[in-house]
């Protein structure tokens, strides 16, 4: 990397942030939300424990075999890298995690947790380094992602991500400023993804890209540990991330780690852009006379990206659903669903329901339309109008702006507990969830090692 006494590059800037994070650079408010998004990624990662793609992910894991120290949700231990991808395709896998949204890119921030508990536990960090590090996740993931989005320009939201992967890894893991650079200069370079990871017809990679920049992150945090240095010039450098991005001003001098409070929390088990719409849904299911065998048609409303990402617009048709991750990215899917069954979790993505006729049938008939005042609206409003009419003529409207988890109506600890309960209940007894809760809520006053020696006692089929 660059002389000391040289100006820093750009990825040392950033460096230089991560290395001088300290938790008390947290408010209480964006303290309490952060604790609230690692039981919530620890939930939904739970909730996938028996998911046959995870199952299959497991044995390839346990068979190479590659070494110990990183603790795989629901027990067993594997090496950084590997525990790093199992467990945040775990979090991922049910993509009912939460979200922040940048007028031109939205990612998934807690997908990094897999990445900072790995390092955090083979460093034997406190709970307090744990925080500290998944904040500075949050911020340089969110950050990267106002300043930079890369999506119309065809790639995906994890390029961004693995710039905060390699960063929140190395300061797990103790690393110093160049350290740190080199860590994320060697991820940011290597993992500029594809945006076709999430059109057309849908993959297991939709999961797994994201827990793929994990495992890099934290790789590469370990070799920087190692002495191997990465582009020193990634950002601003000939044919570096701006030439992809464009030219960016983003001053780490004066960042803080606040962006955690600036995400979102799913409700229903779907793809961000969807919970407002699906609230209305349920608006629409409570009126007097409403009857799911006599819709004639529905007809949403929303905002441009939601259109285009899972309404049938530029990332593709979403009418040809047969799997659960065409279900949970086809706007039409969900809707009808939700009007039909009332809810939208793990449990109604089975492969019958999924390819049962009533959905298919009412899926068919939703049209969904762009607003520009809508769009205008986001991402600081989430609007959806919704009309619902029956073969009689009678017609259902429900129209809102937001959810409960959304930035104007944030998830506390108690609607977090309860989503915790609903997702992990399954699988762990009471007790046990009451010791992973209670310790996550205090978790700076614990070691690290505490919270994976808990998550390793989750069974792993449901009881």
């Amino acid at each position: 990397m660059m002389n000391r006494n040289q100006a820093l590059t750009e990825v040392q800037s950033l460096a230089q942030f991560a290395a001088d994070a300290s938790l008390d650079m947290l408010s209480d408010t964006a303290l309490e939300q952060l604790k609230i998004r690692v039981l919530d990624t620890i939930a939904v990662a739970i909730g996938a424990l028996d998911a046959q793609p995870l199952k299959e992910i497991r044995a390839l894991v346990e068979s190479l075999g590659s070494g110990h120290g990183a603790t795989l949700i629901g027990g067993g231990q594997a090496s950084p890298d590997h525990a790093a991808f199992f467990n945040s395709a775990l979090s991922r896998y049910l993509d009912f995690m939460d979200a922040y949204l940048a007028k031109g890119e939205t990612n998934h921030p807690s997908d990094n947790m897999g990445a900072v508990l790995a390092s955090a536990e083979v460093a034997d960090a406190s709970g307090a380094d744990f925080l500290t590090a998944f904040a500075v996740a949050y911020q340089v993931h969110a950050r990267l992602s106002d300043v930079a989005p890369v999506r119309d320009l065809g790639f995906d939201h994890t390029t961004q991500g693995a710039f905060a992967a390699a960063a929140a890894s190395a300061k797990a893991l103790g690393l110093g400023t160049d350290q740190i650079a080199n860590a994320a200069a060697m991820a940011g370079t290597a993992n500029v993804a594809l945006r076709v990871t999430r059109t057309g017809d849908l993959s297991h990679w939709k999961g797994l890209a994201y827990p793929h920049v994990s495992k890099e992150g934290v790789f590469d945090a370990l070799l920087a540990a190692r002495g191997i240095t990465g582009p020193a010039e990634v950002f601003e450098g000939n044919k570096g991330f701006k030439a992809l991005a464009g030219d960016f001003e983003l001053d780490w001098s004066k960042e803080d780690l606040e962006k955690v409070a600036g995400t979102i929390i799913k409700k229903h088990n779907a793809e961000i852009h969807s919970q407002s719409a699906l609230d209305a849904a349920q608006d629409i299911r409570r009126h007097d006379g409403f009857r799911t065998d006599a819709i004639a048609s529905v007809e949403l409303t929303t905002f441009d990206v939601a259109y285009s990402i899972i309404g049938g617009g530029e990332e593709g048709d979403k009418r040809n659903v047969r799997t659960k991750e065409e279900a949970d990215h086809s706007l039409p899917w969900m809707l009808a669903v939700v009007l039909l069954d009332g809810e939208l979790n793990p449990g109604q993505y089975t492969p019958s329901r999924i390819t049962a006729d009533d959905v298919q049938d009412l899926m068919r008939k939703v049209t969904i339309s762009p607003s520009q005042e809508f769009s205008d609206r986001f991402p600081e409003e989430m609007c959806a109008d919704l009309v619902v009419t029956l073969t009689d003529g009678t017609r259902f409207h429900a129209s809102t702006n937001g959810y409960e988890g959304f930035t104007t109506d944030p998830l506390d600890w108690a609607g977090a507990r309860r989503k915790f309960d609903a997702v992990v209940s399954p699988f762990a007894e009471a007790g046990l969830r009451d010791r992973i809760a209670d310790l996550v809520h205090e978790l700076e006053n614990h070691r690290i090692r505490e919270l994976t020696e808990l998550l390793a006692q989750v069974p792993r089929t449901r009881s």
